[in-house]
């Protein structure tokens, strides 16, 4: 291939070369981010900016080769789609390219994957899409810009077979997991349902709301398009919206929490004026719920930092709860609350349609590590518990070993300890979101004529005398 000379090779940190690519750049460095720094996408994009001189440097300076914020929210499209898309373009190219790209291609790589993201499903031109990322991969080193010839060549057939590939990625779905997190999944589900887990990804998640108590729900409904859905949430499209322009906003009326995320609140029972303990607490959706019922709420988390957050929305939306910095596993309340919710750290699996990049930051061995720290909350806040209160133990997370293997192992090495079943009653009839034990399971594959909801586990408990 013919040596590109040196004054066209620039390195990707300089920014102020090639503005026009700058929007492409930043996914780029986000996407590499994600899935090799193991950052989440929020923080990986942050980093991309200041990396390519576009973001806050810290000093309040943006840097010279700041973006507008059309520019931004294509970046910002661009890497998510491409991070959500990751496990099936990660599988074209290693069809396309059979000897593979050369290692410490890592740049060319991401830019390929951020172009065939460009062609498949954001419908840019072709031209554009091919030409520009072409463009970018030739501002990249020397042992990576030789790679441009082979960057068109690639595009320009995914172009041509882009009917092709779709229709692969419908019957295939499970192309878009990891490998290790398909196979869990097959194991655990079977491999129909693992593959209707894998579609849900394929899908834009609608906006999920949880109602202040004083608001009319029917009214603000109908000022935001929502539908009201059975099981408490209002649900609406508003992709690409800002959350902060949407009506009732400002007046504290609502705030976002996914439906599934809704529904261990619901099952602890907590009523006015009942002491709650809310551990491991931001980002503060379920304390508002609990405040939001009259309850005395006192929510721990470890992060002074995410609690602010918390605080923020207990004042836009009118809300009192006592909010405490502090180790949940170590933190003792000046009496024994009346109920517990635990919502354990867990490794988040069933949050991935909303943020399929924890399918890529996760590893195996996080599993594990989670469930130790999961067991060690679980032991702590059953102490805490009164006897005769009520604590709600839930994760995220579609994997056993956090969710019905956590609590199994529980109750087997705790006497005191007895399982409260769950009824359809309390969950507007669903009695599919109650697993054989009586505990609360919900999976992205559910509801999927209607938007879905996150996948979660929970279970209820109380102490015996």
């Amino acid at each position: 291939m013919k040596k590109i000379p040196s004054k066209q090779t620039t390195s990707s940190h300089d920014t102020a070369a090639d503005p026009m690519l700058q929007p492409r750049r930043i996914a780029v460095e986000t996407l590499i981010g994600v899935l090799k720094k193991r950052r989440d996408m929020d923080t990986a994009f942050a980093e991309a900016l200041k990396r390519t001189g576009t973001g806050d440097t810290g000093t309040g300076d943006t840097g010279t080769g700041d973006i507008g914020p059309r520019d931004r929210a294509f970046a910002h499209r661009l890497a998510g789609t491409s991070v959500r898309h990751t496990g099936f373009l990660r599988h074209i190219l290693a069809d396309m390219v059979r000897e593979g790209l050369p290692k410490g291609t890592t740049r060319a790589e991401a830019a390929l994957m951020t172009g065939l993201s460009q062609l498949l499903f954001l419908r840019t031109a072709e031209y554009a899409a091919v030409n520009e990322t072409v463009a970018l991969v030739k501002t990249l080193a020397p042992h990576e810009s030789r790679l441009a010839g082979l960057v068109n060549a690639v595009l320009r057939r995914a172009g041509r077979d882009r009917a092709r590939l779709l229709k692969m990625l419908e019957t295939r779905p499970e192309l878009m997991l990891p490998d290790w997190i398909a196979a869990r999944w097959r194991t655990r589900f079977g491999d129909g349902e693992m593959r209707r887990l894998a579609a849900a990804l394929t899908d834009t998640p609608p906006l999920d709301l949880a109602v202040h108590p004083d608001t009319d729900v029917a009214d603000l409904a109908e000022r935001l398009g929502a539908r009201h859905l059975p099981l408490g949430a209002l649900r609406l499209d508003a992709a690409g919206t800002r959350v902060e322009e949407l009506p009732g906003y400002e007046q504290g009326q609502w705030w976002v929490q996914d439906q599934a995320a809704q529904l261990p609140v619901t099952i602890l029972g907590a009523r006015t004026g009942e002491r709650v303990l809310d551990m491991c607490a931001a980002p503060g959706g379920k304390t508002l719920q609990l405040a939001a019922l009259g309850a005395d709420v006192t929510a721990v988390d470890r992060s002074e930092r995410r609690l602010e957050r918390v605080r923020e929305n207990l004042a836009r939306t009118g809300l009192t709860a006592k909010t405490v910095a502090a180790d949940a596993a170590a933190f003792r309340p000046d009496s024994p609350p009346d109920r517990i919710l635990l919502d354990a750290p867990c490794s988040a699996t069933g949050t991935y349609r909303r943020h399929p990049d924890v399918l890529w930051i996760k590893q195996p061995g996080d599993i594990e590590s989670l469930a130790a720290v999961q067991q060690r909350l679980l032991t702590h806040a059953f102490d805490l518990l009164d006897t005769g209160g009520t604590l709600v133990y839930c994760v995220c997370s579609l994997e056993a070993e956090e969710g019905p293997d956590r609590i199994a192992a529980f109750l087997d090495a705790t006497p005191a300890a007895r399982r409260l079943p769950l009824s359809p009653a309390e969950l507007a009839g669903h009695s599919d979101l109650i697993t054989s034990r009586g505990d609360l399971m919900t999976r992205p594959s559910m509801m999927a004529g209607d938007g879905r909801l996150d996948g979660f586990f929970a279970a209820r408990l109380t102490k015996i005398g």
